[in-house]
């Protein structure tokens, strides 16, 4: 059964106002395509959660979607701050803004609890850092086991389960199957622990490509509602062998988003002025004809292997 859809008719059908939503990606995969098109649909109240919220939550924050930012790392990588975020927390424009933080391995530990349908995840990072102290989520449990490595007490998070996860990759067939390489980030936990998922894909390919490569599925067909093929959907992040990370566009950002108006203007320009991501990938290429030249990751080709034939 084909669950193939257009972007309009993913983000209709399974975000709402309200809903918890993880636009995952770490570093790459970031779906900036699908976090464009619930701006443009108005949605409201929204919960995001994310390892690193990125450019892309900068932007949903600065267009008023979210009442609270569960995440680790805060920042514009390699750059510097989330403009649009100090004014949401700092100031409360376009409207106040609850934060959750956790360290990287604590939000990956609550998508896993999420996955596994755990009451909580143990870590020990939390150990003589001041997080706890300002998260009331992080907690301390004493170990049943004992432990020969401390007082016998450890860090939990709780399980963390989106509403909807919206997940980037290379390639899927029409049943989901979705095949990703390179930095995988927590792309199969976190589809594992929401209660919907959109992959949004580079490209669709037939059944047969995904049995003849099967452990490069990470996310299996049966977890997914959506399929949504978008190329370029990641842009400014990137996709793994089909476009790289556009760090043109990452400083560019520092210096709108520093600036309200700025950051409206561009809103206005590149997301609300634009019908969908074919309209952004248009203006994209008559503003510069050799973007995907500028931005091409050159080839890397990996070895084929033997699976063997089994009876």
């Amino acid at each position: 059964m084909t669950k193939l859809t257009t972007m309009h008719d993913a983000v209709a059908t399974y975000v709402r106002d309200g809903d918890t939503v993880a636009i995952e990606g770490f570093t790459a995969f970031i779906c900036f395509a699908a976090a464009h098109e619930i701006m443009r649909q108005g949605r409201r109240e929204l919960t995001l959660c994310r390892m690193t919220p990125d450019l892309v939550y900068d932007q949903m924050i600065a267009a008023g979607c979210a009442r609270k930012l569960v995440f680790s790392y805060l920042g514009n990588p390699g750059v510097g701050s989330l403009h649009c975020v100090r004014r949401a927390v700092e100031k409360g424009v376009p409207r106040p803004l609850e934060i959750e933080e956790y360290s990287h391995f604590g939000m990956v530990g609550r998508y896993m609890a999420g996955a596994a349908r755990l009451p909580f995840f143990p870590l020990r990072s939390y150990l003589g850092t001041d997080q706890p102290a300002v998260n009331p989520g992080i907690r301390f449990v004493d170990s049943p086991y004992g432990d020969g490595h401390g007082d016998g007490r450890v860090a939990v998070v709780p399980p963390l389960n989106p509403d909807v996860a919206i997940l980037h990759a290379q390639r899927a067939d029409a049943a989901g199957n979705t095949q990703i390489w390179g930095l995988l980030g927590v792309q199969k936990e976190v589809a594992f622990a929401a209660r919907h998922v959109v992959v949004v894909v580079e490209e669709i390919v037939d059944e047969a490509i995904v049995r003849a490569d099967p452990n490069r599925t990470v996310i299996p067909g049966l977890l997914v509602d959506a399929v949504v093929h978008e190329p370029y959907g990641a842009h400014p992040s990137y996709a793994q062998g089909y476009y790289d990370r556009d760090n043109v566009f990452y400083l560019a950002w520092d210096r709108i988003s520093r600036d309200e108006a700025a950051t409206r203007a561009w809103l206005e320009e590149w997301v609300y002025g634009l019908a969908d991501r074919a309209a952004y990938l248009a203006r994209l290429e008559a503003a510069e004809p050799e973007i995907w030249e500028r931005l091409s990751p050159g080839e890397a080709l990996s070895e084929p292997i033997n699976y063997g034939v089994y009876a």
